[in-house]
């Protein structure tokens, strides 16, 4: 493979104008990644310290292998909502216990008692489907009170699929390890119940269906928290727990013992060696327009991503709006589709053509969205850009390797599909902080619906109000951009994180290390073609 060129100057004036735009939404980013770390009100956090507790980051760091690498996934689930603030009452990611690539969920039960708002339920959902999808165990670090009663309405019917996800897992040969460190109570109980291993924390973990209060409500039995629900107790008498850990620090202990006796990892550990890009990372935040309407040649991001800069072109001369080709990244071989322009028929037929090769070959996919959708108008129509596009949409739905997609700018309407947005289930998804996502740009959003408007007024034989639709107009483009922005779509968790587009390589290098985990045999089946 032949190392790409570049043609980008770090002196220009636009080149200084997007790192200063792209320096100030990482101010942002940084800003909302210190809120979503917030572990609960300092009498909250004292009282913990003063039974002997520590906070869930302070577990979850205390269960990862010393150095290791740890994935943050969602930490900004949330965010924008009315619930209890980034990142809700859980931290989850990826990382190594006992030299196994594992699943980490650590609750935090020093905010709102760790009770489950309706976005710490979806973040906790999707870190069980990535758990499942790349065959990782799962340690789950528990002190939580349950559904956030107030919620109930919106948690109840999807809280069921936590339990569920559990023993799908167990039947798959995915292990949950469970250690209890506090309350557990409720649904909850059935978190260590129904895992694999549960391990409790002897005078702190307190594990029922129903406490005191309620056994009393409902039978008129007055009990103590120990004796109805207590570590020992389930040790010794019910058989719930399976480990009596003297303290916290011995019930993480415990949790990394058993994790050595799982089958170790089958990912292959990304190369060291590997050749880092010839340029500059750095150089991404001035590369990179923060008005994602301003186009960039999508070979200057990847000569920054890849080993060396080196990328083998597919059909370069052909469909150039997408950019296809062959690279390695921290030593593993990936096929790469990224935009480079609205998706024209040209290119839909090349990316589909692309994506078979990939899964004939088993080589995991990268994609690089930028996409403002597929080419309109009478001539395309004509000639069948919903059928061309629907081969690429087709090719993406039933692509059975590996997939990680980043969103590196626009991602609007059916391109979006076609670059395996969210419903199409890519193994990873993250967005640079500038990126956005939605049905189309607001501009044309609001001039479609204001088009609608004067039609349906001159069908009426009504005047059109051109001063209250300007103010219509400016109102909509600014609530259609607030909803597309990286910040609202990463809080209704449309992505697994926003991400400094310099560390997109470590990104990708360590979800290709976990994908590989779960290695796939493409059957190269594929739905119906239309041609």
């Amino acid at each position: 493979m032949r190392p790409l060129k570049s043609t980008i100057s770090t002196r220009s004036t636009s080149f200084g104008k997007h790192k200063a735009a792209n320096e100030q939404l990482l101010g942002q980013l940084a800003k909302n990644m210190t809120e979503s770390r917030f572990q609960g009100k300092d009498k909250h956090i004292n009282r913990a310290r003063e039974g002997g507790k520590m906070l869930a980051r302070e577990r979850l760091e205390l269960c990862l292998d010393p150095d290791s690498p740890f994935l943050e996934l969602l930490p900004l689930a949330g965010l924008g909502g009315k619930g209890f603030g980034p990142g809700g009452t859980t931290v989850g990611g990826i990382g190594l216990v006992s030299g196994r690539l594992c699943m980490i969920i650590s609750n935090v039960g020093t905010h709102k008692g760790g009770a489950v708002d309706y976005a710490t339920l979806q973040k906790s959902l999707r870190l069980g489907d990535i758990a499942f999808e790349n065959h990782l165990p799962v340690i789950n670090l528990v002190e939580s009170a349950g559904a956030n009663l107030p919620e109930q309405a919106r948690i109840f019917n999807y809280g069921g699929a936590t339990f569920r996800d559990i023993t799908r897992r167990s039947k798959a040969g995915i292990p949950t390890i469970s250690v209890v460190f506090g309350n557990s109570t409720a649904g909850g109980a059935y978190v260590p119940g129904m895992s694999d291993y549960a391990i409790f924390v002897q005078d702190q973990a307190k594990v029922f269906l129903a406490g005191p209060p309620l056994v009393k409500m409902a039978t008129n039995e007055e009990v103590d928290d120990e004796s109805l629900g207590g570590a020992a107790m389930h040790s010794r008498v019910s058989g719930v727990s399976d480990y009596l850990a003297r303290d916290e620090r011995e019930g993480i202990r415990l949790a990394r013992e058993i994790m050595d006796m799982q089958p170790e990892s089958s990912a292959p550990p990304a190369t060291p060696q590997a050749d880092p890009p010839r340029f500059d990372p750095d150089e991404l935040l001035g590369i990179i327009p923060s008005d994602p309407k301003i186009p960039v040649d999508a070979r200057e991001l990847i000569a920054r991503i890849v080993d060396g800069s080196r990328f083998h072109e597919f059909k370069p001369e052909w469909g150039t709006t997408l950019v296809t080709g062959y690279a390695e990244i921290h030593g593993y071989r990936v096929g790469i589709l990224a935009n480079n322009g609205v998706l024209f028929a040209e290119a839909a037929n090349k990316g589909a053509h692309f994506i078979q090769l990939c899964n004939q070959s088993g080589t995991p996919l990268i994609f690089l969205q930028n996409v403002t959708g597929f080419m309109v108008g009478k001539d395309y129509e004509r000639d069948g850009i919903i059928k061309h596009g629907a081969k690429l949409i087709n090719a993406v739905a039933n692509s059975e390797v590996p997939a990680i997609t980043i969103m590196c700018g626009a991602s609007y309407g059916a391109g979006n599909y076609a670059m395996m947005g969210r419903a199409y289930q890519p193994r990873f998804l993250f967005s640079y902080p500038h990126a956005r996502i939605a049905v189309m740009g607001p501009e044309q959003l609001t001039g479609v619906m204001e088009s609608i408007q004067r039609e349906s007024a001159k069908k009426a034989g009504l005047p059109f109000d051109e001063e209250q639709a300007a103010q219509m107009r400016a109102y909509m483009i600014s609530e259609v951009d607030k909803q597309s922005n990286a910040w609202y779509s990463t809080g209704q968790l449309w992505d697994d994180g926003v991400i400094d587009p310099r560390d997109t390589r470590t990104y990708l290098g360590f979800c290709l290390t976990v994908v590989q985990n779960a290695p796939v045999e493409p059957s190269g089946k594929y739905g119906v073609f239309r041609f």
